[in-house]
């Protein structure tokens, strides 16, 4: 899929991976439409990049409807979509004087990170199945998973059970559009320097580096994007999780 002067959409814009992804993008050329909740940093960086900030709240049909659609109205039918909106949490399943995980805890993670990705994913590519394909496609869509589907802490039974489920609907998403060339990825980070990330003690992140074979540092986000950037141009990746992690296998704790 060529980059250039297509309309892009990312989710969780305003910072981190997502916000790497929406500046890689657009200087590639793409337009592109940030979605998120935080106004103000949304709009600085749409203002940045020359493209769209709105904001949308991906766990509701309607608020992903209408930016979809202002997505479009400004930029034309969007062919790349990259969803980065996420929140993480932490909980053992047994607590503090035996204590069950809060269900509410549990389930807003997964209504956010797996419940809100296939709610923008199946609306953005309902739309995108209706437009002229560019050559033998119409388009990407690009999820973010984690390694922590795959190991998750102590602690992290909500946020791997939500991105385990992301990883789980890749193939069969992938195996939905193909009849609409639609093609549906997900990368699964390691430990990157996000804005969560910075908030933690130098020491803290010191020692999560210090746990990456190599290279032995955080990812930076924008290797994230770059990675994205590989899957958008390579019509051959389809279906697929690709870990992006320094070889790193996460320790119980």
């Amino acid at each position: 899929m060529e980059i250039s002067q297509t309309a892009a959409v990312v989710t969780g814009g305003a910072s981190g991976l997502g916000a790497a992804t929406a500046r890689r993008l657009a200087r590639l050329g793409a337009k592109v439409a940030v979605f998120d909740l935080n106004e103000e940093t949304g709009k600085r960086l749409a203002e940045e990049i020359g493209g769209r900030f709105l904001r949308v709240d991906v766990t509701d049909e309607g608020s992903v409807e209408a930016g979809l659609a202002a997505a479009e109205e400004a930029h034309g039918v969007a062919r790349i979509l990259v969803n980065c909106a996420g929140i993480v949490s932490g909980a053992k399943t047994v607590g503090k004087e035996y204590a069950p995980f809060p269900l509410d805890l549990f389930r807003r993670t997964v209504e956010v990170n797996l419940v809100g990705t296939f709610n923008v994913l199946s609306r953005f590519a309902a739309r995108l199945a209706q437009a002229e394909p560019r050559g033998e496609e119409r388009g990407v869509i690009v999820n973010t998973a984690s390694v922590a589907a795959f190991e998750g802490q102590v602690g992290q039974a909500a946020y791997s059970a939500s991105k385990g489920g992301i990883v789980g609907l890749t193939l069969p998403v992938a195996r939905d559009l193909a009849e609409y060339g639609i093609r549906v990825m997900a990368i699964a980070p390691g430990i990157f320097m996000t804005p969560m990330m910075a908030s933690l003690p130098e020491k803290v992140q010191q020692s999560l580096a210090a746990q990456v074979p190599f290279p032995k540092r955080l990812g930076d986000p924008d290797e994230y994007a770059l990675l994205v950037q590989a899957i958008v141009e390579n019509p051959m990746l389809n279906g697929e999780v690709i870990r992006l992690d320094g070889a790193i296998r996460m320790p119980p704790r």
